[in-house]
């Protein structure tokens, strides 16, 4: 990411992004040292949640991202507590996403698996989901599901062009 962004620099950038929501994990160590400032996806996720007035967020993602801190730590800066799925079904979708999607395989069992999921954190409080990989909005369909949700890539993409624009 450093690296990245030093290039980036080089060229005239005036701010980076990073569509991957899992390595934002490593976020806090780069920034520092970046010579151009980085947009992070979970707070133009946060913006987002504040602007549509959800209060509790179920997060999905790789296993990593989901039992990490990356969303946590940017939802509390906003007052927006978060949920994550059980450790079964985050086995579930973390296969899910490196098995199927990274392949470009979508099926209906894998949909339908997520809407089971949005299901137990929309009983468990939550008010939206953050589909937090870039290949879950590829499957999940979301006028389908039991949940509002926040297609992080796409709000990161729409924070980059306000910011440009």
């Amino acid at each position: 990411m450093l690296a990245s962004s030093r290039k980036l620099a080089s060229i005239g950038a005036q701010f980076a992004i990073c569509p991957d929501n899992t390595i934002h994990q490593a976020f806090d160590l780069v920034t520092a040292d970046s010579p151009i400032p980085w947009l992070h996806i979970a707070d133009a996720v946060a913006q987002e949640a504040t602007k549509r007035k959800f209060k509790v967020l179920g997060i999905t993602g790789t296993k990593h991202l989901m039992a990490g801190p990356v969303y946590p730590d940017a939802m509390s800066k906003f007052g927006i507590d978060c949920r994550i799925p059980d450790e079964p079904d985050r086995g579930r979708i973390d296969s899910i996403i490196f098995r199927e999607l990274v392949n470009r395989v979508f099926t209906e069992e894998s949909r339908a698996c997520f809407n089971e999921v949005f299901q137990k954190l929309k009983d468990q409080g939550c008010d939206g989901v953050v589909l937090g990989c870039t290949g879950i909005p590829l499957l999940v369909d979301p006028n389908d599901g039991p949940l509002p949700t926040l297609d992080s890539t796409r709000l990161l993409a729409r924070e980059a062009l306000k910011k440009d624009g």
